[in-house]
Order: C-alpha cells, then structure tokens, then sequence
C-alpha cells in the first residue's frame, strides 16, 4: 500500500498537488501575450504569500506542444497532443505541504484562475 509523503523536515504535514484546469484559448495562441503575463505575476504572488508551505509548481506549455505515450494491450504508440482532449487542460501545478486536506482546499480556492477554471486537489504518495 502507499505511503503519503511526509516532508523533509520531519513535520506531520503531507503533500498536496494543486493541478491547474483551464481553457487554455483565453491566453490567445502558443499561450501567450498580456492574459497569461497577469495570470504567471497571480501565481507568483500567491506562491510569494504561502512561503515555505509552497513546495513547487511551474506553469505548462500549450496542450497543442504535448506528446503522449498510450500503452496499449502491451504495444506503445506515440501521439501528438495531450492525453485528454477537452475544453480545460492541464496549464500548471502548485505542489505544497499543509497539515491536511482542509488546508489544501482553503489554499486552493486562493489559486487565481480564468474565468471557468478549475483546480484538482490530489496527495502526493510514495511506495
């Protein structure tokens, strides 16, 4: 069975990832230009305002830049694209350590996202 991670420290806190779902077309083609330029300077503050409970992240390229590896009945193949092909895709991802589940909600409901965004809350294991 897995275990949750526990963090260096050696605190009781456990790790949560934050994944960030959104319709990337609000941030105009190749995921750039002035929209996603304020989006990075939100999450950046947000991760300036968490300070050591912010453990990582890092925003994502386009969906369209993706690649995936579909195993298969045991054979792989290789596609252009992401995994899921939906409106909202994954754009980014905020990894942090907290007490609890509670924590991680509250902290996630400050994620700026776009308009119809949402944000996958998920512990990190080990094992």
């Amino acid at each position: 069975m897995a275990r949750f991670t526990r963090t260096i420290r050696g605190s009781k806190n456990m790790q949560y990832m934050l994944m960030i779902y959104e319709d990337e077309r609000v941030y105009g083609p190749e995921k750039s230009g002035l929209a996603l330029a304020e989006m990075g300077r939100k999450q950046r503050a947000l991760r300036d305002e968490l300070g050591s409970v912010w453990v990582g992240g890092a925003g994502l390229a386009a969906a369209a830049l993706a690649t995936t590896v579909r195993t298969e009945n045991g054979s792989q193949t290789i596609h252009d694209g992401p995994f899921a092909e939906s409106k909202e895709q994954l754009g980014g991802y905020h990894l942090i350590d907290v007490a609890d589940l509670d924590e991680a909600i509250a902290i996630a409901k400050r994620v700026p996202l776009s308009e119809n965004g949402a944000i996958e809350i998920r512990p990190v294991i080990t094992g």
